[in-house]
């Protein structure tokens, strides 16, 4: 008898050490401690609801794993996860760019947010392979201390678009300095998430910007050598253009049930832009666009042609329901593996693979978001790349003029924002 226990007792001291040494070899072990203990000290002992959202490379059969960790060290630390009647919540999200990974935890208490990250490790080359065939860079244009919705790149300076002003900077020896800045004067108050368009005029010689029941439009002038900006706003409820040919003119993707309704020309003529009506007062669009697809479309943030590589193009729709949806051959159907996009997306003409990719946000607020390209060949989005941290929250993101890069507005900070340009290079 005394043997037999003996011997159970080793037995089961030799799974606890077992299990010890498979609990230290995991790698998300120390991360998982470091982030806990960060928590613990701004929220101090008591429950809490929390929710794990990943936006790397991480495989989805390990967060499970990730979480159990997080629950055991912030149990030691006089934490308890709890249910959503808890009154404190604890957002952790699991991000990197090409080289490292970084967690990020937001704890809310009441109308109180405080927030903890830490260091996740490196991102292996196999692991940025595994997640897509291109890698994705990111560059800091512009840092201002105004919202950002929109921003073009000019041979004359960089214009703004803010949400009651354009801003238009001049390229300096240490970087962009404000040169001019227009008021817009909206008469309708605004809404809490404005949206806004900037493009560049259609003769390629200045700007045209919209916001909810307004419109601009700038030009620049170097006559007598001095050179300045004309820009003038108005009232307007008038559609929005949402996309433009960013490819060759002989190239330039339309929709085909769009062709029917656009005017003859020759193959060298720039198809029609496509413009959407804007609803003001509850920030998105109607659905109704034009020139007409002829299908009945939702309500919805964000539209983008996504090229074809057997021509034409296909309109890919982010809806006010958080559904993508894919318009091609005049039927709507939903985009599987596009659940955890958010609502902005913009198209990427990388070169890589099918030519053209989409990059997305990830879905929800977050004080660390991220990009990702996404392949399209069907009506699946297949992940391109790992994710790429933004450094903070992605208010909006879309195509620069010549399609090789996409621009993004970043909230980086409370009261500092960037303008943000993506590339992306082949592997």
């Amino acid at each position: 008898m005394r043997l037999t226990r003996l011997c159970a007792l080793g037995l089961i001291a030799g799974m606890g050490v077992t299990g010890i040494a498979a609990q230290a070899a995991s790698p998300w072990q120390q991360p998982a401690a470091a982030l806990a203990g960060q928590i613990a000290n701004l929220l101090g002992p008591g429950q809490a609801q929390m929710t794990v959202r990943n936006l790397s490379s991480i495989a989805a059969g390990e967060l499970a794993a990730i979480r159990s960790l997080l629950e055991q060290d912030l149990q030691a630390r006089g934490v308890t996860v709890a249910g959503a009647d808890s009154p404190n919540t604890i957002r952790v999200t699991l991000s990197e760019n090409a080289e490292e990974r970084l967690w990020v935890a937001e704890v809310i208490e009441g109308d109180e947010t405080q927030v903890a990250m830490v260091d996740a490790g490196p991102v292996s080359a196999a692991e940025t392979q595994a997640a897509g065939g291109m890698a994705l860079r990111r560059q800091t244009i512009l840092t201002t201390h105004a919202p950002v919705l929109a921003a073009l790149a000019t041979a004359e300076g960089l214009v703004v678009l803010e949400p009651e002003a354009i801003a238009i900077y001049a390229q300096a020896a240490d970087g962009w300095r404000e040169q001019q800045r227009v008021r817009i004067g909206q008469i309708r108050p605004l809404v809490r998430d404005p949206r806004g368009t900037l493009l560049a005029a259609p003769e390629g010689q200045g700007f045209e910007a919209w916001l909810a029941g307004a419109a601009c439009t700038g030009s620049f002038s170097s006559a007598d050598g001095a050179g300045g900006w004309t820009v003038s706003c108005h009232e307007s409820d008038d559609p929005w253009v949402i996309s433009q040919a960013v490819t060759p003119p002989a190239e330039a993707p339309q929709l085909p049930a769009l062709q029917a309704a656009a005017p003859a020309a020759s193959s060298a003529a720039q198809p029609p832009p496509l413009k959407a009506f804007y609803n003001g007062a509850r920030d998105y669009f109607t659905g109704v666009i034009t020139p007409s697809p002829e299908v009945d479309l939702p309500a919805f943030y964000t539209a983008v042609l996504l090229p074809r590589a057997e021509g034409g193009a296909a309109l890919l729709i982010g809806g006010i329901d958080g559904k993508v949806q894919l318009l091609e051959n005049g039927a709507l159907a939903p985009v599987d593996g596009a659940r955890d996009w958010g609502s902005d997306f913009a198209t990427l003409h990388s070169g890589c693979g099918a030519g053209a990719q989409v990059l997305a946000s990830g879905s929800g607020e977050a004080i660390s978001d991220s990009l990702r390209a996404y392949d399209l060949p069907a009506r699946e989005a297949v992940p391109a790349s790992a994710p790429l941290a933004m450094g903070g929250t992605v208010m909006a993101v879309w195509t620069a003029p010549d399609g090789k890069s996409v621009l993004a507005a970043v909230r980086a900070a409370p009261g500092q924002y960037e303008v943000d340009r993506v590339t992306a290079s082949c592997n």
